[in-house]
């Protein structure tokens, strides 16, 4: 379909609510020519006007400068709802809830590091399992995953994961204290009582990473961050069987819900219900035991990680400076008060494939971060870059304090896998100096990174826009796929 685009300045665009006598406000993009023409080629402006018809949604449908086609709303895709007259959907959250990313510093160098890659990279392999369905080696009662998705991390740390320090660096200190068990289903409690610590496939990864470049010196050392050839490393990944059944049995309380509640809807994939409602008051906790799931499982990983590294180089991970710099999410429904039209007001802020850019003095950051703002993590493909940003206030207004996770998709797995070659792809990046260690010749090809757009042009815009600032891109020297 066409639509009529407006465009307010270089790298912002909107279709008008003029359009359709549906939409409830403007659909509003963030993109570069190039980007935009990737948009147009899938259902991306579609399904953006789309949400733009939802009950209560406030300023904008927005999608971010990595936006793709997705399931309900487009991947890259955000909107804020009135917490009276608005909905929850899960089809603005997505079935992997919290997919989302952390980030570790190290004390080490490129030249340390590079020569122990293959075996560092073999080690992780080893402690992490990696692949579709994988389990995990730690198996829990549902009467302990129940705690565990009540508790989140302060669940790890006391089990001897990570540190006590580490809750305080990432997005809700680790827990959404909305989290009830009882909304979710046995099935879903079946299938997350034994996947704790596992990577799972598709996009997710862990990577070993050296700093290239620093582009905001003063934001990256209170980051953590010490300069070129620094080593990092990146865990990407979700709340794997668990937040997808969640998700499921959920699409299914919203369609019945959706027609209790007499609700027109532009799409079958954006069944809801209203944000006072049972229905939603129900998958809003049930939602929070899976991102809290989620917060465990890389919680676990990176506590395994930690110990790669320590079983490689002989040192203590503390000794290594091992600190996680955040941990984000990405695929959430979240509470939370922005400014709208000059007043303070209280929403439910939905970021599909978008990552929360707070801006500096918020109460939610961390301590140490509350004069530079958050963190913010986005993440690239194996064989290119990934980026640190900072939340802006700039982009506090534009977006509700959101911005881009990643580079998004440009070819879909099936085209990847018609178009490139376990061997090609793990040669040319060999070539570049990366390692990659994955379960399967398939997730190579789909994963490979010609896949995916540009993630320097995706920085790029979120960069000029306002919605984030860069502070540092890394690139690979190793990497595990599930």
């Amino acid at each position: 379909m066409q639509f009529p685009l407006d465009r307010i300045n270089e790298n912002t665009w909107e279709v008008p609510m003029a359009f359709s006598k549906r939409m409830r406000v403007p659909a509003r993009i963030y993109a570069d020519e190039v980007l935009m023409q990737s948009m147009k080629r899938d259902d991306t402006l579609t399904q953006s006007v789309n949400v733009a018809q939802l009950p209560g949604i406030l300023k904008y449908s927005i999608t971010l400068p990595d936006g793709h086609q997705g399931y309900g709303f487009p991947i890259g895709g955000v909107a804020a709802f009135d917490e009276n007259e608005g909905i929850i959907t899960p089809g603005g959250v997505g079935y992997d809830i919290n997919c989302g990313v952390r980030l570790l510093r190290t004390d080490l160098t490129f030249k340390e590091v590079d020569a122990k890659k293959q075996e560092l990279i073999n080690k992780i392999f080893q402690l992490v399992p990696c692949g579709v369905g994988v389990g995990s080696k730690l198996r829990l009662s549902i009467s302990e995953l129940e705690r565990a998705l009540s508790e989140g991390i302060k669940w790890a740390v006391d089990r001897g994961y990570g540190w006590d320090s580490d809750a305080s660096h990432s997005e809700e200190g680790g827990c959404m204290k909305e989290a009830n068990p009882d909304k979710v289903s046995p099935r879903a409690k079946k299938r997350g009582s034994s996947q704790f610590g596992t990577l799972g496939a598709g996009n997710h990864f862990l990577e070993i990473a050296r700093v290239q470049e620093v582009f905001d010196e003063k934001a990256a050392k209170v980051y953590g961050i010490t300069g070129p050839d620094q080593v990092v490393v990146w865990v990407h990944t979700g709340s794997r069987g668990f937040g997808h059944q969640v998700a499921t049995d959920y699409i299914r309380v919203m369609d019945r819900a959706a027609g209790k509640y007499k609700m027109w809807l532009p799409s079958r994939e954006l069944v809801c219900a209203p944000l006072k409602s049972r229905e939603a008051e129900d998958y809003y906790e049930a939602m929070s035991c899976a991102i809290n799931w989620a917060f465990i499982n890389r919680h676990i990983i990176m506590h395994q990680i930690r110990i790669a590294f320590e079983d490689v180089f002989n040192r203590k991970a503390d000794d290594m400076g091992m600190d996680l710099v955040y941990g984000m999410t990405h695929n959430t429904a979240k509470k939370e008060e922005h400014i709208v039209d000059g007043k303070r007001v209280n929403v439910v802020i939905h970021r599909k494939g978008a990552a929360r850019a707070f801006g500096p003095g918020r109460d939610d950051l961390p301590q140490d971060y509350k004069a530079t703002g958050q963190p913010v993590l986005l993440v690239g493909t194996m064989g290119t870059a990934s980026y640190l940003l900072k939340g802006t206030k700039r982009g506090e207004e534009m977006s509700f304090a959101s911005t881009a996770h990643g580079a998004g998709r440009v070819l879909s797995r099936a085209g990847a896998r018609r178009r490139f070659r376990a061997n090609e792809v793990i040669n040319d990046l060999r070539k570049k100096g990366i390692v990659v260690k994955a379960a399967s010749g398939r997730i190579v090809e789909e994963e490979s990174p010609d896949s995916y757009k540009d993630v320097h042009r995706v920085a790029d815009v979120s960069h000029k826009v306002g919605l984030a600032e860069r502070v540092m891109m890394s690139v690979p020297m190793a990497v595990a796929k599930g």
